[in-house]
């Protein structure tokens, strides 16, 4: 773990003090810590710019087609968060006081401050679901029905691709086109929260467009796996995006000389493909070696991106534990309850790297096994 990484394959920016931290650092907590590539900031650099509001900035335009042609839709808006971008759906496609139906454990449920009910005014109705895939006969005993006044009205299908929390799953087209069918065939309108969509586009070997071909909006994050340094775009039909940017804007979210950062999202489109594919390998490698060892779990998706989830709790520890032995090695990830901790491979993680995690947790439970050994020696004597 003592080579040096070149911008090529960045590493965190975050400093640890003398004696705090190894160096390098690995840093497997999420794919948010992926840095702009050279082209991204000599594109940032370059950018021609205008006035976003009055729709002058030509690099914002320009990221705006691209997503829209990437995405198969009418239309797109740069926002500056994959938060901002899924709470502009839910502006745009609900009244006050109507009802969603999501994954209970989904990103806009989970993990965006409550914005569904304290910015969109609309409470939620959730489902468990395998994976966080949301099947077409669950829609069936959730959607309110119109006769009964004293029910919020059922208005939107909001499902997470890939999903977070279900290990990084990704959808197939065909279960979007089903359960969009299901929820359409009700009057609900669907939206995908497709931060990591261009992972699960590669785990399932199609051009992501296709997942976006019978819903009607869908939020992916430039931030994340494609490395650009802010925001995400909304997509769907000019009428949608209409609503949209008027929610954009009550949001606060109606930027200046924006192209300085679009400029990188547009790299990042036109570039991501080179890298995901590797970052998924990486995952896949990382999880095959971590099972080699005895008394750790490694868990992937069955159609696996970039994120692994590893179990300890056959060795009786708890994630707390897990996170504070692995920083002690150089390597960090985001504690899960229980004894589960998440890695996220990206751009900034090389095979190398893996490599190196994968013999510093081999090493750490062997020195775990050797002191609980220790013990018991000393106790019978």
């Amino acid at each position: 773990m003592g080579r040096k990484h070149n911008e090529s394959c960045p590493r965190s920016s975050i400093t640890w003090g003398k004696g705090e931290m190894p160096e390098p650092i690995i840093d497997l907590r999420s794919d948010t810590l992926t840095l702009p590539t050279p082209e991204m900031k000599a594109a940032m650099a370059d950018a021609a710019l205008g006035d976003d509001c009055y729709g002058e900035d030509p690099t914002v335009n320009r990221l705006e087609a691209l997503a829209a042609q990437t995405m198969g839709t009418e239309a797109a808006l740069f926002v500056a968060s994959g938060t901002m971008g899924n709470t502009c759906a839910l502006l745009a496609h609900t009244r006050l006081g109507d009802e969603i139906i999501v994954e209970e454990d989904c990103h806009v449920h989970q993990w965006e401050a409550g914005a569904y009910a304290n910015i969109a005014g609309v409470a939620v109705r959730a489902v468990e679901a395998a994976d966080g895939i949301i099947r077409p006969e669950q829609l069936e005993d959730l959607v309110r029905p119109t006769s009964d006044p004293h029910q919020p009205l059922s208005s939107l299908l909001c499902i997470e691709n890939t999903h977070n929390r279900g290990i990084g799953s990704a959808w197939t087209p065909a279960e979007v086109e089903e359960v969009a069918a299901a929820a359409h065939g009700h009057g609900l309108k669907v939206h995908m929260d497709g931060a990591r969509v261009f992972n699960a586009a590669v785990a399932v070997g199609v051009e992501v467009k296709e997942f976006a071909r019978h819903i009607d909006s869908v939020t992916f994050c430039l931030s994340k796996g494609l490395s650009a340094p802010v925001g995400s775009v909304l997509c769907g039909s000019e009428e949608f995006m209409y609503r949209a940017r008027r929610a954009r804007k009550r949001l606060g979210g109606a930027m200046r000389q924006a192209g300085v950062i679009a400029a990188a999202g547009i790299v990042a489109i036109e570039q991501c493909a080179s890298w995901l594919p590797q970052d998924h390998a990486n995952a896949l490698r990382l999880a095959d070696g971590l099972s080699e060892i005895a008394g750790i779990e490694a868990r992937m998706a069955p159609r696996p991106t970039n994120m692994v989830f590893m179990d300890v709790s056959q060795i009786g520890w708890e994630s707390a534990d897990l996170v504070a032995r692995l920083k002690e090695r150089g390597v960090l990830a985001n504690p899960r309850p229980g004894s589960i901790v998440r890695l996220v491979t990206h751009r900034g993680i090389s095979a190398e790297d893996v490599e190196a995690v994968i013999a510093a947790i081999t090493s750490m439970v062997e020195d775990a096994s050797t002191m609980v050994e220790g013990s018991r020696v000393r106790a019978s004597a």
